[in-house]
């Protein structure tokens, strides 16, 4: 195998596990929300949505609450949801306490089993958040607290995607 393969080879490899080529398919798995409802990844073809699991115990996730809510108000209108995901570790009265006081305007879920996350790539850091497509594909991981501007234009552009 000739260098340049190799070093292609390497770059397709670093990009696919840095998440910037090819979208992977979001799991099906279903959402258990505080009203007792369900919702599944199923329900979420045709919008853009973003899942985010977080927990009231993380200060980056409470701090970053107020800017899912604007996110999720700017966009709405236009096919966007989001999915807030407490973690399974998460009291589900601390969850119902949290999401009553701040009038969370979006579908809060527990993940009780802790299923929910495992699907998701057993997600255990707080937040970790997913942007999925219109087609349920995973175009973007998010570790911490996403870059919002940069989020924003990100959605703006998969809402316009037909």
């Amino acid at each position: 195998m000739s260098h340049l393969l190799k070093s292609l080879i390497a770059v397709v490899v670093m990009l696919t596990l840095a998440g910037c080529l090819n979208s992977s398919a979001a799991p099906q798995s279903s959402f258990t929300l505080l009203d007792g409802s369900t919702r599944s990844t199923a329900d979420l073809k045709g919008k853009v949505a973003l899942i985010n699991f977080w927990a009231t115990s993380c200060t980056t996730c409470v701090a970053e609450m107020p800017m899912l809510v604007s996110t999720y108000e700017k966009f709405r209108g236009r096919g966007y949801e989001t999915i807030a995901v407490a973690m399974s570790y998460d009291p589900p009265t601390y969850v119902v306490n949290f999401a009553q006081t701040r009038k969370l305007p979006f579908p809060v879920a527990i993940d009780n089993t802790g299923a929910v996350a495992t699907a998701w790539g057993d997600v255990k850091l707080t937040p970790t958040t997913f942007l999925v497509n219109k087609r349920g594909e995973i175009v973007k991981r998010f570790v911490g607290k996403p870059d919002f501007a940069e989020l924003h234009q990100l959605i703006d552009r998969l809402l316009s995607e037909s």
